[in-house]
């Protein structure tokens, strides 16, 4: 029970660390990350505001494969968004994950699109 406990204070203050230094706006939203073991959602946020700007996870694909597949569609998917809303930068909130598999897959799909993260 205590190193459970243990590694969800490690993921909280590396979730928060992480979170201090991001900051989002209009022009450059924050990219915000969220994993769960079947889907990935993932958002724009403008936190001047407080406004979520887009949003989309892989629960509303159609195409199927493995999960980095889909995150990867899902990053296209969302760079393609915002640019029609006239977004072109993003600052990435990776939150407690590392940037490694899906997360990466994510980036690397919004990237392609055109998304300067």
């Amino acid at each position: 029970m205590k190193s459970r406990k243990l590694k969800n204070i490690t993921r909280e203050r590396r979730k928060a660390r992480n979170r201090a230094k991001i900051i989002g706006s209009g022009s450059k939203p924050r990219l915000s990350v969220f994993r769960s073991n079947k889907y990935l959602y993932a958002q724009l946020i403008d936190d001047l505001n407080q406004k979520t700007l887009l949003s989309s996870s892989t629960r509303n694909l159609s195409k199927k494969g493995n999960k980095a597949e889909q995150a990867r569609i899902l990053g296209e998917q969302l760079a393609t968004k915002a640019k029609e809303i006239g977004i072109s930068e993003a600052v990435l909130n990776k939150g407690s994950y590392a940037y490694h598999g899906r997360v990466q897959a994510l980036t690397e799909g919004a990237r392609a699109k055109g998304l300067k993260i």
